[in-house]
């Protein structure tokens, strides 16, 4: 579903809601919203149908200059501001209240979760009961060098030309490691979703380094919050086996120290083996870190927010 909005400085913008068909065990007002990660999409199916066999209505959302909400005149990912993705969420969970979904999880993997923390402190929905966090976007793996000098400098310029192009940093075997056509086992779209990662600028590195800036000062959140994050976080840029068994996309060590800040009541857990997205891990990997999600909300939502019992993972 095309959730149009208002025109920004590059022209016409859209999100897309993704929702989940399949039958749902018995009636309920619960539902997820999963919201992906910087150069993603979403199109983890799988995912969609463990949500569904707990019971949940699932929804997903391409966020604007994202996936299917990519339109041919803009920028991928191309954004000054990560308040501009508020607008994407309060469409999308309007959307889902329309429907019927009374009771909300907010779930968000990398970029998107930092999003959807930033979100969940500053609009607070009505409805929204827990947020689940996929290896949260909480620091740049970067070098202390490059994090505390080269970094603010390109901040500086993005103030004053955010179209100033940046290198993304990211290398190529993340994505191998994932898609069928190279070492991996997933399927999707390498148009939205390359091994080779669309370019950023420094208004895009600005906006994610002010909403960083805002989690370290912390978020306080009231919600009950799971981060998921991988047990290991190793190189990278050249193929070796581990890559499919960490995250080299992101330092681990930076995900477990500031998760607390996201408010008094945060969940860490880390997954042995997992990659960077958790729910793109070795099968075994994810229904582990599958189980975790289900064990948490079983106890963290509160009953009167659930139609009816839960499923035994």
């Amino acid at each position: 579903m095309v959730l149009p909005q208002p025109d920004d400085y590059e022209g016409p913008v859209r999100a897309v809601l993704v929702r989940c068909r399949q039958e749902l065990p018995a009636p309920t007002p619960r539902a997820v919203l999963y919201v992906h990660g910087f150069n993603d999409y979403f199109f983890q199916r799988e995912m969609a149908e463990a949500y569904i066999q707990h019971g949940y209505r699932f929804y997903a959302l391409d966020l604007r200059k994202y996936g299917r909400a990519l339109l041919p005149h803009q920028r991928p990912n191309n954004v000054r501001s990560l308040t501009e993705y508020f607008f994407d969420l309060d469409a999308a969970l309007s959307q889902m209240q329309r429907e019927g979904s009374a009771s909300v999880i907010l779930s968000g993997h990398s970029t998107g979760g930092l999003i959807t923390a930033l979100y969940a402190t500053y609009r607070r929905p009505p409805g929204l009961v827990a947020l689940v966090l996929n290896s949260p976007f909480l620091e740049l793996h970067q070098s202390w060098l490059r994090r505390h000098v080269a970094v603010p400098v390109a901040v500086a310029l993005g103030a004053r030309w955010p179209n100033l192009p940046l290198p993304a940093g990211l290398p190529p075997t993340y994505g191998q490691s994932l898609h069928r056509a190279y070492r991996g086992s997933w399927e999707y779209n390498l148009a939205w979703k390359p091994n080779h990662v669309f370019a950023v600028n420094a208004g895009w590195l600005r906006a994610i380094r002010q909403g960083q800036a805002q989690v370290r000062r912390g978020l306080g959140l009231s919600l009950p919050v799971l981060v998921l994050h991988s047990d290991r976080t190793t190189e990278g840029r050249t193929w070796h086996e581990e890559v499919k068994r960490t995250d080299i996309v992101l330092e681990v060590a930076h995900i477990a120290a500031l998760a607390p800040r996201l408010g008094p009541n945060v969940t860490v857990r880390a997954v042995p083996g997992a990659v960077h997205d958790v729910f793109l891990s070795a099968p075994t990997v994810r229904a582990e870190a599958y189980r975790a999600v289900f064990a948490w909300l079983r106890q963290q939502v509160p009953a009167p927010a659930l139609g009816h019992p839960q499923s035994v993972v």
